[in-house]
């Protein structure tokens, strides 16, 4: 059977609105913060993926299997998260585009509150971004610091039991930092940008990508960025001259860009599922919800990195990190990405001199995630509104 063809017996199948569980049988699914004034800047999770003049993500990427397992393409060996993707790609909104592509997105980040990892809690540090990008490029973001909170209702319990502070101390590799529990005042202002980019690429040349998988992996392929985690020099280069594990990397940075953060026509945003179901080691990994407790499928990226999303770099990091998105197929939106860790944080790494020209070394004592055990959120982004809509920005 060939991808039109899958295609075509999904809509007929979906038309038939089949009860979830058959769906689930059917299609192979198994069950299985820019920061207040107050605070340290931190440039927040997937904000190199949705921030205006987007750049290429700069990651380190480690195969989760060993060289001898690493998958490889085939007609066959996407089958199960292939099922998963076609639905979505099937189920992408349709619908006339607006004046602008509007975008909630909420970055979270998982801190450890404490001394030791008998005696911790976790908190949850958040920062909401509305964007407004006309198809022009001209843009309106605003950024808004949501109040800090317990991540777990566990981590609730031990929060009161130390007194329900309103502001707690955290480590970071940059020192101390405190968050706030309490609500931030005032209406976030909206910064105009006249020229947005997603990777390099202007509103105008995201509407005229290819609407088929193959013809859109080849277009992202001559995307060029650092896309190295640490290096001594920048490089740039096309996403094509990449190995095949970071390449998958890339594509998926891109990808994830084209189905929550960039102006994008609906084909195009299908086109991209099904690229991804082209893609070696892409998984489906079952249900679960999202941080905003939208239901939703695991769909996972068949590569560790040694740093979180974000604009971080890898001599920062004492851990790896597992990489997964969460996906509604039903309506075919990506409602967020989340980073899970891998290994946790260990041993101690010399990092540059300082302003004052003094050495400084990395410690787990400096990490935010040093009590996290593998399989563990560090770090989230959610996706709350991606919608085409003529209703111009305050």
């Amino acid at each position: 059977m060939d991808e039109l063809d899958a295609l075509r017996q999904l809509r007929t199948t979906l038309a038939r609105e089949e009860p979830p569980e058959h769906l689930a049988l059917r299609t192979n699914w198994r069950s299985v913060p820019p920061p207040r004034t107050r605070r340290t800047l931190s440039i927040p999770l997937v904000s190199a993926i949705a921030t205006a003049a987007l750049v290429a993500g700069t990651m380190a990427a480690v195969p989760l299997t060993p060289p001898g397992d690493r998958p490889t393409r085939s007609s066959e060996s996407p089958r199960a998260p292939g099922n998963a993707l076609l639905v979505a790609a099937a189920n992408v909104r349709k619908g006339p585009l607006g004046a602008y592509w509007h975008t909630t997105r909420i970055a979270g980040k998982i801190y450890a509150v404490g001394d030791s990892a008998a005696d911790h809690y976790k908190v949850e540090s958040r920062m909401r971004y509305d964007t407004w990008t006309g198809r022009s490029g001209a843009a309106c973001l605003t950024h808004e610091d949501l109040p800090a909170r317990p991540w777990t209702a566990h981590d609730r319990r031990k929060w009161q039991e130390a007194g329900s502070p309103m502001k707690v101390r955290v480590p970071t590799p940059q020192g101390q930092r405190t968050l706030f529990l309490e609500a931030a005042k005032g209406e976030p202002a909206c910064r105009r940008v006249a020229d947005q980019r997603f990777f390099g690429l202007t509103p105008r040349q995201l509407a005229a990508l290819p609407t088929q998988p193959e013809q859109l992996e080849n277009a992202l392929l001559n995307i060029e960025g650092d896309w190295e985690a640490y290096a001594p020099k920048v490089t740039r280069q096309p996403i094509r001259a990449l190995p095949e594990d970071k390449r998958v990397r890339a594509l998926s940075d891109v990808a994830g860009a084209l189905l929550a953060g960039a102006p994008v026509p609906p084909e195009v945003r299908a086109a991209a599922f099904r690229m991804l179901a082209t893609l070696p080691g892409v998984r489906v990994e079952g249900r679960t919800t999202d941080p905003l407790g939208r239901p939703g499928v695991v769909v996972s990226l068949p590569l560790e990195t040694t740093i979180p999303l974000g604009l971080s770099t890898a001599p920062e990091q004492l851990g790896t990190y597992r990489r997964q998105w969460i996906i509604n197929p039903d309506d075919g939106t990506l409602l967020a990405m989340r980073d899970l860790v891998a290994t946790p944080p260990r041993g101690s790494r010399n990092l540059p001199p300082g302003d004052d020209g003094r050495p400084r070394r990395l410690t787990v004592g400096s990490r935010p995630d040093r009590f996290h055990q593998p399989g563990e959120v560090s770090e989230y982004e959610t996706y709350e509104v991606t919608e085409w809509t003529d209703t111009a920005p305050n």
